[in-house]
């Protein structure tokens, strides 16, 4: 009786030991190593052409700023000299550091908005070279975090741009950038992830993850695969510290493609708007629809497209125009990326039937948005108020004015303290309706201080802009 035990155990212990193996790898793989022992295991040749069309980026913005006197260090009276110098302005000019990607031999640069935006001088450096280049914007998407700049240089080094839809998850990948200020710098990682949204960085997220090195300067530049092609333009890390975690995040080749289409043509982005609130479906609400991916829609804004074409509460959005729709931030990305007047094929899920709507898009701001230039309004971007707007930006139907839809940074009305946002209602004695009471203003007020009145979610606020 023992023995069989004994040998009862000893072939379950055998059992038990083969059916473990059968998971281990093989015990004894094949490495592969260069050809003779005099070859390198590189990929020297596969970047270097990449390295050429990465720039350096540095930038100038002029801040001003008050300082304060200690009056007793002047020996005249108080009285008669504190209003000269109890507030001193002066300029201070901030720089910053980042990196570009050269698209076009004549020219034409990406890089980050948040590298760019707002600066009073940008100098372009080209790698290997000390001569510093001038550039100016041609458009900026602060949405996508995109910018274009150029300079008047020809015969550039435009990278090679890859598909990023063909982009893996565990791809060898390389970033090429400019981190803190030392030069041409190239990192090496894969792709830890792909489709990235909700990071809360930008209006428009779907970020390929690496764990290459992206420091503080990296910004803008180049994430290329192990051909050396562009699969994304550098963008942000997370990190509670600052430095690198392995957690850095690039905006994908054909969404920057797409964008900066956009702003070398129209100098701008301008988005499809179809207006509605959506959510994402959660495990609670799984149980009512069929589809277990989408967009769920939670209101529908009176007059828009989607009203138009007979979208309700509750509908759950998992196609437009055939293309799969995960969830929210996915649909919001794919409307953002079709243009005003486009028609769309909406499949959605209402009462657990598949029903197919087509909307026409109109523009996520009006055509009579305005942008004042070469004027002493210059820096605002102005829209007359609309039901869409209402609707957006939460303005009450009984306030009359125009809505401040975008202001440039470091501009003097950013620093005087207005804000995208604000309604201006009047500008000196001016009541202000539209952007022609805007227009009759800037000229009758033209070289003087204003004060403007704006509403601010249903506070009335004065600000002098001199």
């Amino acid at each position: 009786m023992k023995k069989v035990l004994i040998l009862s155990i000893l072939f379950l212990t055998f059992s038990l030991s083969y059916a473990i193996s059968l998971n281990f790898a093989n015990k004894n793989p094949t490495r592969v190593m260069p050809n003779s022992p005099n070859q390198i295991l590189s990929y020297n040749q596969v970047i270097k052409d990449a390295v050429k069309s990465v720039v350096n980026i540095s930038t100038t913005r002029n801040i001003r700023v008050t300082k304060n006197f200690q009056m007793s260090t002047f020996p005249f009276p108080y009285e008669f000299m504190e209003p000269l110098f109890r507030h001193t302005p002066h300029s201070r000019a901030l720089k910053s550091l980042g990196s570009g990607v050269i698209i076009t031999s004549n020219g034409y640069i990406v890089t980050n908005s948040h590298v760019v935006n707002g600066a009073d001088e940008i100098k372009v450096t080209l790698p290997h070279q000390k001569k510093e280049y001038k550039a100016k914007i041609i458009g900026i998407d602060s949405e996508s975090d995109i910018a274009v700049i150029k300079i008047n240089a020809k015969n550039l080094n435009a990278i090679k741009i890859a598909n990023s839809k063909n982009v893996k998850i565990g791809d060898v990948v390389f970033a090429i950038g400019n981190p803190f200020g030392v030069g041409e710098t190239v990192t090496s990682g894969i792709v830890s992830a792909i489709n990235k949204d909700k990071v809360g960085l930008n209006q428009y997220e779907n970020f390929i993850q690496t764990d290459a090195s992206i420091n503080p300067g990296n910004s803008g530049g180049a994430l290329v695969d192990s051909r050396g092609a562009l699969i994304g333009i550098n963008s942000a890390i997370i990190s509670k510290s600052g430095g690198n975690n392995g957690i850095g995040l690039a905006i994908p080749s054909n969404m920057v493609v797409d964008i900066t289409k956009k702003l070398i043509k129209d100098g701008k982005v301008i988005r499809g708007y179809m207006g509605i609130m959506i959510t994402d479906i959660n495990n609670r609400l799984a149980s009512i629809y069929n589809h277990k991916n989408g967009a769920l829609v939670v209101n529908v804004e009176i007059n828009s497209p989607a009203s138009k074409a007979g979208l309700k509460r509750g509908d759950l959005i998992y196609k437009i125009d055939g293309e799969n729709i995960e969830d929210a931030s996915d649909l919001k990305r794919v409307i953002g990326s079709k243009r005003p007047g486009q028609t769309i094929k909406i499949e959605l899920e209402r009462d657990k039937q598949n029903i197919t709507k087509m909307a026409t898009l109109v523009s996520k701001y009006p055509q009579d948005s305005y942008m004042l230039h070469n004027s002493n309004l210059e820096g605002l971007e102005l829209s007359n108020l609309t039901n869409e707007l209402r609707y957006q930006y939460r303005i009450p139907s009984d306030i009359e004015g125009v809505l401040i839809t975008d202001i440039l940074p470091n501009s003097k009305f950013e620093q005087a303290g207005l804000q995208a946002g604000d309604v201006i209602i009047q500008i000196e004695n001016m009541v202000i309706r539209n952007i022609k009471d805007i227009k009759k203003a800037m000229s009758k007020y033209r070289y003087i201080p204003k004060r403007i009145y704006v509403n601010r979610y249903g506070n009335i606020l004065m600000f002098v802009v001199k």
